[in-house]
């Protein structure tokens, strides 16, 4: 590699630094608009213009709290609980191709890695998000925030095994791995059309697994009181939900991958680059809306109910969708 490749890696990394860190800024504040605006209530609108700087302030107030470490924690699991929420999240960025090749001298990808088993690599570093659950609950010292954790830990197990069925749908219909090239077989046809149950599969199984109502037992506020992250504060808080929304960006920003043809759509001539960027966020930006939607309009199921509709229902129509596109394929071929 040569100075300009090194460069290139540079600036793709701090590109998804920057994506990774600001993104749960703006969507908290998006988010608690919409709400306002869906629930016929005031939302931010205090702080700086029309309440755009609340989620600073609130950044900064959790900044200057005081870190407090329980009495009988396991404190080196406890520092590390919350950076095993926050890096897998971050790493699985580098597999998310935002836009198409474009042509600066020299032919450049918009993605960080390209890696022939990228799909595996995505769900290989949401597995890893449940340690990080696990390690804060456990690390404590305290009986709610174990009981958080174990059925956390129990809810991103069962909806993992859901998530991988709705992604392997669009790679029988691509026959690759690789996320760039699963996007550059939907020039024709996006995989939502054929595969709509895989879809909902993998959508369905990306809330549950950013703990987003329905789904959000492991914040059950009047069961649990806020659970396995309930002796954090400061800016450790706060960590857990950046991770969260930033994975739901980032599930949504795969999802968008995986069915909806990623950066392909209508384009101006000359600017395709640009063009690829703006439908590719456009689209995750729909499937953002459709979280926020979610929590505005839907109860919280019950544990029983979780686990139940997981086991009985996602998971047996994921294998018997399985069973079907695999037997269409070799059909049509």
């Amino acid at each position: 590699m040569d100075g300009w490749d090194w460069l290139i890696v540079l600036v793709k990394s701090l590109a998804i630094m920057i994506l990774f860190l600001l993104s749960p800024l703006i969507l908290v504040l998006v988010e608690r608009w919409v709400l306002g605006r869906l629930q016929s209530r005031v939302g931010p609108n205090r702080v700086g213009w029309g309440g755009t700087l609340q989620t600073l302030a609130d950044g900064l107030k959790l900044g200057f709290k005081e870190d407090l470490i329980p009495t009988g924690a396991d404190k080196a699991v406890f520092w590390f609980g919350p950076i095993f929420m926050v890096i897998p999240a971050m790493a699985a960025w580098a597999i998310v191709p935002l836009g198409p090749k474009v042509d600066i001298g020299r032919e450049v990808q918009l993605w960080a890695a390209d890696l022939n088993v990228g799909l595996l690599y995505f769900l290989a570093m949401g597995s890893l998000g449940v340690y990080g659950v696990v390690m804060s609950g456990w690390s404590s010292n305290s009986k709610y925030a174990s009981f958080g954790a174990l059925r956390s830990s129990a809810q991103v197990v069962s909806y993992e095994l859901v998530m991988g069925l709705g992604a392997l749908a669009a790679v029988l219909y691509a026959g690759t791995l690789n996320v760039a090239e699963i996007v550059e077989r939907q020039r024709e046809l996006w995989f939502v059309v054929p595969q709509v149950v895989g879809f909902l599969l993998f959508f369905i199984a990306g809330v549950a697994e950013t703990n987003r109502a329905p789904f959000d037992l492991p914040e059950a506020e009047t069961e649990l009181v806020a659970g396995y992250h309930v002796e954090y504060s400061g800016m450790r808080f706060a960590m857990f939900f950046i991770a969260e929304y930033a994975n739901m960006l980032l599930v949504s920003a795969v999802a968008t991958t995986l069915f909806l043809g990623g950066w392909n759509g209508w384009t101006i001539p000359g600017m395709e680059g640009l063009c690829g960027v703006f439908w590719f966020f456009f689209k995750a930006t729909v499937l953002l809306f459709v979280f926020i939607l979610m929590r505005a309009t839907l109860p919280r199921f019950r544990y029983d109910q979780l686990m139940s509709f997981c086991w009985k229902l996602l998971l047996p129509v994921g294998v018997a969708n399985l069973i079907l596109a695999a037997g269409l394929r070799v059909a049509w071929s």
